[in-house]
């Protein structure tokens, strides 16, 4: 069995877009068909839902392959990014231009 790992960039990406991403399917239309046809289960069950939303810790299977749907590492830091970034921003753009 075929396993893969893939790290999702936002919150969640549909079921036909990872599969096509994952190359599992060879096009959009290759990916709805698996769905369809009732071949991917998410988690242990059958999903239907060909844009079903997927988000980091779920698990995709089909016959041959199970994908596992990672955080990104960037996306572990972004908690505290925006944090910082703001203040960043503020401190930076009052002390350039400063009334």
């Amino acid at each position: 069995m075929q396993k893969i790992d893939f790290e999702i960039r936002g919150e969640f990406i549909t079921l036909d877009r990872l599969l096509k991403a994952t190359g599992v399917a060879g096009s959009g239309g290759a990916a709805k068909t698996l769905v369809a046809d009732g071949k991917v289960q998410v988690d242990g069950q059958d999903e239907l839902r060909k844009t079903a939303k997927l988000r980091a810790g779920q698990v995709v299977a089909l016959t041959g392959v199970r994908i596992r749907l990672l955080p990104r590492a960037a996306d572990a830091g972004p908690d505290a990014g925006p944090d910082a970034g703001p203040e960043a921003g503020p401190d930076a753009g009052p002390g350039s231009s400063a009334e």
